[in-house]
C-alpha cells in the first residue's frame, strides 16, 4: 500500500520514526571520536596514563587525574610535580586546579606545601568542599586529612642545587622591582619612586616586559594542562606546577585559576595553558577561547584571538594555548616560543606530537 493511500498523520508518524533512526544511526558514528585526551607539551606518557583510564571506561574526572598524577610523578621537565622550581627561600610548592565540564564544579590547590600530589588534593577539594580553591599550609592540612601522604619535604637534591647556585650568583633573575637592592633580600621600596600616571606609560611599561622575558621559558615556567572527552562525551581539563622557578614565596600563578590554565563546558569543549601566567591570568585566556568557540569560532581561530589579545599589551610575553571543540577538532596558538602538545584519539596508535610555530 502506497504513502498516498495513508492518512496524514500516519505519514507524519512514519517520518519521524524514520528521522529518529537516522539520527540514532548518526550519534552511533560520532561516538567514534570519543575518548579524546589532549595536554600541553610532549608529555607522553601522561596522555597514555589518561588515554588507559578513559578508554577503559573512566569518567573524563577521573582520567584527568590519572594523566596529570602520571606528570607529578615523573616531574615532567622539572616543573609538575616535587623536586622542581624552587621559591627564594629554596622551597617548592604545588599549584594544581580540577574541573569538571559537566557540571562546571572546579577544585583546586595553591603555595600547597609538604603534600606532592597536587591534582588529586585539587579533586579532594571539588569532592568534599563547597569551596573551589584552598592555598597554603591551610591546603596542604586539608589534602592530608582527606588521605593523602605528608608531611613530605618537597625539595630535592636539583632543586636545592639551582637554588644555591642562584643564591650564588646574586639572586639574579628574580620577579621582584622598584626595590633595593640590586643582590639579594631583604629589599625595600625605593624611596624616590613616585606611584603616578607617568610611572605607568607605556614605555615603563615595556620595559616591566622586557626584563621578564630572560627568565622565562619552557624549562623554568610551565604547567601541564590537560583535557579529556569521555566516552560519554563528557569533558574535563586539570593543571598541575610547581610554579615559576625563584618566585617570590606566596606567589601563585595561573595554574590553579579556572578560565586562565584551563576552562572546560561540555556544552562547547576545552582549553589548556601553558607559559608566563602573571600575564597570562590578566587575561583568562581559556575562559575567552571557550567563550569564542561558543559563538561559533573554529578552534584554530579561538585560540589565535586569544594568544594574540595578549601579545598585543605584553608584546614579550611568552605563553601557549590549545583548543578542542566537542566534536573533537583540536588547535594551538603561541607567541614567544615554539609549542607544541598531545594527542591521543581513537584513530591513532599512540600520541602523537603536535607542534605549532608562534
Amino acid at each position: 500500500m502506497g504513502t498516498r493511500n495513508l492518512p496524514i498523520t500516519y505519514v507524519l508518524l512514519l517520518l519521524t520514526l524514520l528521522s529518529s533512526m537516522v539520527m540514532g544511526q548518526q550519534d552511533i558514528k560520532n561516538s567514534t571520536k570519543y575518548p579524546i585526551v589532549v595536554s600541553t607539551w610532549p608529555f607522553k606518557e601522561a596522555v597514555r596514563a589518561a588515554w588507559r583510564a578513559v578508554n577503559s571506561g573512566f569518567s573524563a574526572v577521573d582520567a584527568v587525574v590519572e594523566g596529570c598524577s602520571t606528570c607529578e610523578e615523573l616531574r615532567c621537565d622539572g616543573t609538575v610535580g616535587p623536586g622542581g622550581s624552587p621559591d627564594e627561600n629554596g622551597e617548592t610548592t604545588i599549584d594544581a586546579l580540577v574541573m569538571n565540564g559537566a557540571t562546571m564544579e572546579v577544585g583546586a590547590v595553591a603555595a600547597m606545601r609538604y603534600v606532592k600530589d597536587g591534582i588529586r588534593a585539587a579533586r579532594l577539594v571539588m569532592l568534599h568542599t563547597k569551596h573551589t580553591l584552598l592555598v597554603g599550609e591551610q591546603a596542604s592540612a586539608f589534602a592530608i586529612s582527606m588521605g593523602l601522604p605528608g608531611p613530605t619535604n618537597l625539595s630535592s637534591s636539583e632543586s636545592v642545587e639551582k637554588w644555591t647556585k642562584w643564591k650564588d650568583g646574586g639572586c639574579q633573575p628574580n620577579f621582584w622591582k622598584n626595590v633595593v637592592p640590586d643582590g639579594c633580600g631583604p629589599y625595600h621600596s625605593k624611596d624616590n619612586i613616585a606611584f603616578n600616571e607617568e610611572a605607568c606609560c607605556k614605555a615603563n611599561l615595556l620595559e616591566i616586559v622586557e626584563s621578564r622575558s630572560s627568565h622565562v621559558g619552557l624549562h623554568n615556567h610551565d604547567t601541564i594542562s590537560m583535557a579529556v572527552i569521555d566516552k560519554m562525551g563528557h569533558v574535563a581539563v586539570g593543571t598541575s606546577t610547581n610554579g615559576a622557578t625563584f618566585k617570590i614565596p606566596g606567589r601563585v600563578g595561573d595554574g590553579p585559576i579556572a578560565g586562565s590554565s584551563a576552562y572546560a563546558d561540555v556544552e562547547v569543549g576545552a582549553c589548556g595553558a601553558t607559559g608566563d601566567g602573571d600575564i597570562m591570568m590578566r587575561f583568562l585566556p581559556c575562559y575567552q577561547v571557550v567563550e569564542s568557540m561558543r559563538l561559533g569560532m573554529e578552534p584554530k581561530l579561538a585560540a589565535k584571538d586569544a594568544i594574540s589579545r595578549i601579545a598585543r599589551r605584553f608584546p614579550d610575553f611568552v605563553g601557549a594555548v590549545f583548543a578542542i571543540d566537542k566534536n573533537g577538532v583540536h588547535a594551538g596558538a603561541c607567541h614567544g616560543w615554539t609549542f607544541q602538545y598531545s594527542v591521543r584519539i581513537p584513530e591513532m596508535d599512540d600520541v602523537e606530537v603536535f607542534t605549532v610555530l608562534p
